[in-house]
């Protein structure tokens, strides 16, 4: 070394990786685009599904949050795409898709911006800009309807829901779920719109359009002891009692240990288990209540005495079940038999034990203190009911959202031409770099009616210059989208092609933090720390399996359990 020159600093760990400048970006950008790959297919009516294959099993799905929940994806930079997918479900329902493929397309585009030397905080600021522009564009050009005309609003409200049911698995029955939907919605109290309150039950066997709805709480019989068929099925106005407690004889080796110096004391101690347990059912009885939910164990004793004096009961209640059962009836879960008095109790109008297909159900309709609802799916596969089930639930979040706002767009990619115009029309009026980025901060938004004609079959091309073509010039072009039935494009305004604005909006600014995110980040660190770790812990899992594998013949752990194989693999080998 040179007398003049400093010694070198030393600041991270020997191995440390660190990835920094324009490469890194470009890569990142990169691994998002890949991701984008994956769901860009699944977009609008004619999407295609995906299976993905995991630990717990099959899943067939063509709903952006759940691919990429299912996707397990560990690259860092990607994992946004994962956020704002997962941000777009809990708050509008609806959309994962498009929120994927927007943000997408805008790290793509200006991916360009970056190779040529500019720099990333400038297409930051332009991309911000233009977001605050769209979001504004949609509010002005949103249609809405009076909520007190509750038929117009519920017209509104059908249409949001069949296009939400459009590019599900059941959209060949949208007509049929789509009023169903809505009758769940405003079934609930306008205040809060608790969709926790609508419970999604499936039934297999039986058609699909054998699904039905029913006002109040229903689930699946719980497990059932001897006694239970003797049990009385209905009550009118009954009294219910909710617990979290335990009703079974428990032998004293279970829970305790007992040492005793005269063998005739040992039938004191039987007896004091039993008289426990009557004195639990007893108070139960002494409450007055007809229904006794609890969310433990209640054994063939507790059954039997229950039948024998005209009460129902339920072990092994579903918290879930058992909270909208508290929330819709006005009971309250005890966790004590103490103090069992009429204040705790809830109330509904019928409670029935019914038969639906293979399954017995437990309802509880006309609940006087919140109004519920459970929509009922009937089907035949597994796959297809669950599939029904996230289809159903995106449908309701949509029907929130509208009910809500009573504001809603033009779907098929017509709201999205249209701020597209408004964008580019604005960047022609100013000069300087901010003009490039918002002009292809607004060419991004082709990337929706693109993809719709794309996965319908149709020519993406020819398709965007007439939408082009009808939003530059034509001023009642304003509603014009991709017409997927003629191979087309028409009025989806006209054709009930609606989506609530909210949901165009969360799109367009989820969309854009996450791409404003990742070309924020010029440098990547990676800890070796980690990653040795998981050396020393295969290594240790490899070591474990040859010594077993030797112990057994040869054929143990190492031999029989692909875990084990693959972790050997990994290790020191």
């Amino acid at each position: 070394m040179h007398p003049g020159m400093r010694p070198p600093i030393i600041l991270l760990r020997d191995g440390t990786d660190t990835s920094q400048g324009k490469g890194q970006l470009i890569s990142n950008i990169n691994a998002c685009q890949a991701v984008g790959e994956v769901v860009r297919t699944t977009l609008g009516p004619r999407g295609m599904d995906k299976l993905v294959h995991d630990g717990r099993g099959p899943t067939i799905s063509n709903d952006g949050a759940t691919i990429m929940k299912l996707l397990d994806i560990v690259h860092p930079a990607a994992k946004t795409l994962v956020d704002i997918s997962m941000s777009q479900d809990s708050e509008v329902g609806d959309g994962t898709t498009s929120v994927v493929l927007l943000a997408c397309e805008l790290m793509r585009l200006s991916k360009d911006f970056i190779m040529d030397g500019m720099h990333p905080q400038l297409i930051i600021r332009g991309f911000r800009e233009a977001s605050l522009m769209a979001v504004k564009k949609l509010k002005s050009i949103a249609v809405g309807v009076d909520a007190a005309d509750t038929a117009a609003r519920n017209n509104l409200l059908e249409k949001c829901a069949g296009t939400a049911l459009n590019s599900k698995l059941i959209c060949r029955n949208k007509d049929f779920f789509a009023p169903m939907c809505v009758e769940a919605v405003n079934s609930l109290q306008a205040d809060d719109m608790d969709l926790k309150l609508i419970g999604i039950k499936k039934v297999a066997g039986g058609s699909v359009t054998e699904s039905e709805l029913i006002h109040g709480i229903a689930f699946k019989k719980t497990f059932a002891y001897a006694g239970f068929e003797q049990q009385t099925k209905k009550f009118t106005n009954p009294k219910i009692l909710c617990l979290n407690v335990e009703l079974e004889l428990k032998s004293e080796k279970e829970n305790a240990e007992i040492r005793i110096d005269d063998p005739t004391k040992y039938q004191s101690i039987v007896d004091a288990e039993w008289k426990i347990i009557y004195d639990k059912l007893d108070q139960c009885v002494k409450s007055g209540a007809n229904v006794v939910l609890s969310k433990l164990p209640i054994g063939d004793l507790a059954t039997q005495y229950f039948a024998d004096r005209g009460l129902f009961c339920a072990g092994r209640v579903d918290f879930h079940d058992l909270k909208r059962v508290c929330i819709g009836t006005g009971a309250t879960v005890q966790t004590s038999m103490e103090d069992l008095n009429e204040k705790i109790l809830g109330t509904c109008g019928v409670f029935e034990e019914k038969q639906i297909g293979n399954e017995r159900f437990n309802f509880f309709m006309d609940c006087p203190v919140k109004k519920t609802a459970t929509i009922l799916l009937r089907g035949g596969a597994q796959q297809f009911l669950e599939e029904s089930q996230r289809s159903i639930w995106d449908a309701l979040n949509i029907v929130k959202r509208a009910a809500q706002s009573t504001k809603i767009v033009a779907g098929g990619g017509a709201s999205e031409m249209e701020v597209m115009v408004h964008l580019r029309n604005y960047a022609m009026d100013i000069e300087g770099k901010q003009q490039l980025i918002i002009k292809t901060y607004a060419k991004a938004f082709e990337v929706i009616p693109r993809q719709l004609s794309e996965n319908a079959g149709i020519d993406p091309t020819d398709i965007l210059n007439k939408l082009r073509q009808k939003h530059f010039t034509d001023p009642n072009g304003r509603w014009f989208g991709v017409d997927i039935a003629n191979n087309d494009i028409c009025d989806t305004m006209v054709s009930n092609v609606w989506e609530p604005v909210d949901s165009k909006i969360n799109s367009i600014m989820a969309a854009t933090e996450a791409a404003c995110l990742i070309m924020s980040v010029d440098q990547t660190v990676r800890n070796p720390q980690s990653e040795q770790s998981q050396m020393q812990a295969a290594k240790q899992y490899g070591n474990q399996g040859r010594k077993m594998s030797k112990a057994m013949g040869g054929a143990g752990m190492g031999a029989g359990m692909p875990g084990m194989r693959k972790m050997k693999g990994r290790g020191g080998r």
